[in-house]
């Protein structure tokens, strides 16, 4: 079970709590190849550098960088060209990024995403030219080139005042099966007769359970190393057939457990709490001090007919101070989270005041849980 703690709307610069709460009494399993991966078969980086042509005045503006790469490209087909008689408007530098997956052969095509370097103000439109993308060790492993697909767009700019209409980033975008693999990265994850399954989030009960889960459906086979990896022994009846045995360890139902955490983003005011967390007994006293400083302007003008007289502006300020009344309350010793967000909303507590709470609560060692604030 987990329970999600939403701020949904702002109110005097406070923030409504609303509690969301997803609450299931049956512990729904998940298979083995959503919790972990193989070792030996993962994902690997790749970057590139290119130009993207065709931008219809969005590209940079007189950029040395792009002018000299526009004429470094050019030389590749025997044309040369000073750089000073150049123009980069209707070209960007940008940089590209990808992620080759695991086993990908040769001619298998990945995602490209193209990010701009320079002041171009879009890519919409916009066409990459033939780019290596190379992996950390130097090599050239995919060869992109392409359509940008941008999700955003930037209009506007000949109105008064040279207002613009910006959505989303305009100047990212990505081009799908934009990239070649031109070299394969060796990947051996079965050669010594051993598999190891790798968790996404590491646990020992976890761990243990997927262990228990993969002997119950071919015994004495796997043993848990630690809190992350499961070493499994490929039977002999499987002897050249090991995709279909790793086929049928992901497909394995194992119940993962879930740590009692809460997690705070303080930037959203997002609070996300496990349904393992437990609270201590512990006394809990909410109360709040508004200052408010109001800055009025008044004018003062002379009587009708007046000789001399002027006008003045004449500022006051109004300062007021209000508290509520303080609550203290105590928190029992609650079984699940749920009873503890229940008596907090009897405090009418905001959601940042709740992040305060829980500060404390773990500070004075009455919060049974892992608090990890973003």
């Amino acid at each position: 079970m987990i329970f999600l703690v939403i701020n949904l709307h702002l109110v005097k610069r406070y923030y409504t709590v609303f509690f969301i709460l997803f609450v299931t009494s049956v512990t729904y399993a998940t298979r083995i190849k959503d919790l972990a991966i193989l070792e030996g078969g993962r994902d690997n980086q790749l970057i590139g550098y290119g130009i993207v042509v065709g931008l219809s005045g969005d590209g940079d503006s007189g950029s040395e960088l792009t002018i000299n790469s526009v004429a470094n490209s050019l030389q590749r087909f025997g044309i040369n060209v000073d750089p000073e008689e150049l123009k980069s408007d209707n070209v960007a530098a940008v940089m590209l990024t990808a992620d080759i997956p695991a086993f990908s052969r040769e001619g298998t095509r990945i995602d490209v995403t193209v990010s701009s370097m320079g002041d171009a103000e879009s890519l919409q439109g916009g066409v990459l030219l033939q780019t290596p993308l190379i992996g950390a060790d130097g090599d050239v492993y995919a060869v992109a080139q392409g359509q940008i697909a941008v999700g955003g767009f930037i209009g506007g700019g000949a109105g008064a005042g040279g207002a613009t209409v910006q959505k989303n980033h305009p100047t990212v975008g990505i081009i799908t099966n934009g990239a070649i693999v031109e070299r394969e990265i060796p990947a051996n994850v079965a050669e010594t007769g051993l598999l190891n399954f790798i968790l996404l989030n590491p646990d020992y009960t976890t761990a243990s359970k997927v262990k228990e889960a993969i002997n119950t459906v071919f015994p004495s086979s796997a043993i848990a190393l630690d809190s992350t990896a499961i070493r499994v022994a490929i039977p002999e009846i499987f002897d050249g057939k090991e995709v279909d045995f790793i086929s049928a360890i992901g497909a394995i139902n194992v119940s993962p457990d879930t740590p009692a955490r809460i997690v705070i983003n303080e930037r959203t005011g997002t609070i996300v709490a496990t349904a393992g967390v437990r609270v201590s007994t512990v006394a809990v006293s909410h109360g709040a001090l508004t200052i408010t400083v109001e800055n009025n302007q008044n004018v003062s003008q002379p009587n009708a007919f007046s000789e001399g007289g002027e006008t003045e502006v004449t500022p006051t300020q109004n300062t007021s101070v209000s508290e509520s009344v303080g609550q203290f309350a105590i928190v029992e010793d609650f079984p699940t989270i749920n009873e503890v967000i229940a008596a907090l909303n009897m405090l009418g507590v905001t959601t940042r005041e709740m992040m305060s709470i829980f500060q404390a609560m773990k500070s004075a060692g009455a919060l049974q849980a892992e608090l990890i604030i973003e």
